[in-house]
């Protein structure tokens, strides 16, 4: 079997040393080429056509968010990303995996040599998954004009006249990994304001889940931020699951609340799919509905055939527009799904299927 070829983008030398060492020792795959730059690494990358990159965040001459975009957009790649654990780190990772970075990994600030090697198995299994992503061009975005030549103007804002009294019934609940960033803001910008709360458990290391719900806040109408122990769960609101914690729902009265606690892995993760989902249908039952993004693995795919035994109602997104389809297939194959659908066709169909259910006369999206 051919080795998977990687090539290392990285400013500090040492890191690089480091990086192809750890490569070179797993029997399936090699580092080609390391790089000090991304000018050096263009070059590499067009001589060398390796399976997949390593690449810094901040570099010099030219960096790794530029590069990624230019990359993307002329000859897109499986890329994993090396970014710091800080809060400028965390807000630059999350514009890489929008701009179509696979995953990610999270240096420490100090003691960067000891912290690498301790992630080695971490940075090898996500070039694994990376080397077997679907991989997609990024254009740049552009407004789509009027008939006059001048900008669209914005959507108007989405609806669902009358949609209280079930909103306050109703929990979405939405597992995801690899490529889950981006397909969980695909869904959730499509939601309109007084959508039922959502509750999104993201397999994300710590120090990364508050940016990713602030970036995720600005751009949807509901209100997005990071779970915390304790709080009601409100309609119109999204959680996200805090990065090395678990995320679940309980019961207070006639309210919903969020846990968020420690605790081991499960599933190798934390926070865990399948934590979030056997809270969904322990104490949800039907009127949850449960949603399965794109990820690595099976994390959450008995949990949400025990919801839908629940009698939750569940989506999963197909293959075709998954990064990785490992999650989903493990819930079809689980007997999980209710439907199986394009990312895009995910939204529009949870809000038929609320309307379909509420008894209640709702606008229409």
């Amino acid at each position: 079997m051919a080795k998977t070829t990687v090539v290392v983008v990285d400013d500090s030398a040492l890191v690089r040393s480091i990086l192809t060492e750890i490569i070179n020792r797993q029997p399936d795959m090699i580092c080609v080429g390391a790089a000090s730059d991304p000018l050096i690494a263009r070059e590499m990358i067009r001589n060398l056509n390796p399976d997949v990159i390593t690449l810094d965040v901040e570099m010099p001459r030219m960096d790794g968010i530029d590069f990624l975009s230019r990359l993307m957009r002329l000859r897109p790649m499986p890329v994993v990303m090396v970014s710091t654990l800080t809060e400028r780190g965390a807000e630059v990772t999350m514009k890489a995996l929008e701009l179509g970075a696979v995953d990610f990994v999270a240096k420490p600030k100090i003691g960067v040599a000891d912290g690498i090697r301790q992630l080695a198995d971490d940075i090898t299994d996500k070039i694994r998954i990376a080397a077997k992503a679907h991989i997609r061009r990024h254009a740049a975005p552009a407004p789509a004009p009027t008939a006059g030549g001048a900008p669209a103007a914005p959507a108007k804002p989405v609806t669902m006249a009358g949609i209280g009294r079930l909103s306050t019934e109703k929990i979405i609940f939405i597992g995801a990994s690899t490529g889950g960033t981006e397909a969980t803001k695909d869904v959730l910008i499509n939601l309109p304001a007084d959508c039922p709360a959502v509750v999104i458990t993201q397999h994300m290391p710590p120090g990364f889940t508050k940016s990713y719900a602030a970036r995720l806040d600005s751009l949807c109408r509901i209100r997005v931020k990071e779970a915390q122990d304790g709080e009601r769960i409100l309609p119109g609101h999204g959680y996200i699951a805090p990065g090395g914690f678990h995320l679940s729902v309980e019961r207070s009265g006639a309210n919903y609340i969020a846990r968020v606690q420690d605790g081991e892995p499960v599933n190798r993760h934390k926070p865990s799919v399948e934590v979030l989902f056997h809270s969904a249908a322990r104490v949800v039952g039907p009127n949850a509905l449960g949603i399965m993004l794109t990820g690595m693995g099976a994390d959450g795919a008995k949990a949400m055939k025990v919801m839908k035994d629940a009698g939750s109602y569940n989506f999963v997104q197909d293959e075709a527009t998954c990064v990785v389809f490992g999650m989903p297939r493990e819930a079809i194959n689980a007997g999980a799904a209710d439907e199986v659908l394009p990312l895009q066709q995910i939204a529009p169909r949870l809000i038929d299927r609320l309307r379909s259910t509420s008894g209640i006369a709702l606008s229409r999206v």
